[in-house]
């Protein structure tokens, strides 16, 4: 549901999976949907929600619409008892996602946020190598995720009708992740800053745990360095830039000289500087075709013909502690206009 850029890099991968293809293509253009259906391999084209949810050739549904329509699209997927994942954020209020778990359980129905992050090879291993201890006890999590973009009227980023801001759109990926690593946060705060139209331009968050704590933000307002540090006290992890679709994962010794890379950035004599060979440092790469979406699509694929109704990887419990915390971030007056 939806021909717009994510769509079409889910499509795209999808051509990576042998047992994965498109059925059918909806939006409110018939000739979109018939050009995005073209490109990417065939399948029927509508302009009509309700056909194309009746369709029987369409075994599960990706949500790939503006973000104020996932979860009125979610439920009627459910209610058509089809297999639904949606892309992130899964809805714009925590409650919500709660609607959307209610159906999927009522109807035994699959549902789950396109968080695809959470699926790549290389935050897979950081949370295997978190888990065997390889750097300690976790003290710290740092990570920044920013994209600028130019407050043009129209722009979906600075909609509020279209579910616009920086949190929705970027800061999910940093906090959805530290969920996912570190699990529920005993307290969570923060401030953001406002955008002309009203939405967050930038968001900083902090999440404190027992021992720990995570530092994390988002903006449009400039390009950031995208990159996540997981501090322990025996070392620390690096998932490289841009983390949410992360190819690299570098293990430090020595956190601090770990934060230290972390905070010059990744500028050229930066990125120099880190690849000159240092004891007690190493890197992995986990490389992979494509977007890395198709990870999420093959999650959901195994987990619906396990006859499973959620997958442990990304629940829809988290999706909505996610929201929780930008929701209570975002009820604060804004800490400045950018």
């Amino acid at each position: 549901m939806g021909t717009g850029a994510i769509a079409g890099l889910f499509a795209a991968d999808l051509g990576l999976l042998p047992q994965a293809r498109i059925a059918a293509v909806q939006s409110r253009s018939l000739e979109k949907a018939q050009g995005f259906a073209g490109r990417f391999g065939g399948g029927a084209a509508y302009d009509d929600e309700a056909a194309f949810l009746a369709d029987p050739a369409v075994e599960a549904v990706y949500v790939a619409t503006p973000n104020h329509l996932h979860v009125a699209q979610a439920l009627r997927a459910l209610a058509a008892g089809k297999p639904v994942l949606i892309e992130k954020p899964i809805a714009l209020k925590s409650g919500d996602v709660e609607a959307v778990a209610q159906a999927a359980r009522e109807r035994g129905v699959f549902a789950m946020e396109g968080l695809w992050s959470r699926f790549l090879p290389a935050v897979g291993a950081a949370r295997e190598q978190l888990a065997a201890g390889r750097i300690g006890e976790v003290r710290r999590i740092r990570a920044d995720l920013s994209y600028a973009h130019p407050q043009e009227p129209g722009s979906r980023f600075f909609d509020p009708a279209l579910g616009g801001g920086a949190a929705y759109d970027l800061g999910v990926y940093p906090l959805s992740l530290t969920l996912h690593l570190l699990g529920a946060p005993q307290a969570a705060g923060g401030r953001w800053f406002a955008a002309a139209s009203g939405v967050d331009l930038r968001s900083e968050f902090r999440l404190d745990y027992p021992q720990a704590v995570a530092e994390l933000s988002c903006g449009f307002d400039r390009d950031g360095e995208n990159r996540f540090l997981i501090e322990g006290t025996r070392g620390a992890l690096t998932l490289a830039a841009p983390f949410l679709k992360a190819q690299r994962l570098t293990f430090d010794a020595d956190p601090g000289r770990a934060l230290a890379a972390y905070e010059r950035g990744q500028g050229l004599a930066a990125r120099l500087l880190d690849r000159i060979p240092k004891p007690g440092r190493s890197g992995e790469a986990f490389a992979f075709p494509g977007n890395g979406l198709q990870f999420q699509a093959q999650a959901l694929m195994t987990a619906v013909r396990a006859g499973e109704a959620h997958c442990a990887t990304m629940p829809l419990s988290d999706s909505a502690a996610v929201l929780r915390i930008v929701e209570s971030v975002l009820a604060r007056p804004p800490a400045g206009q950018g």
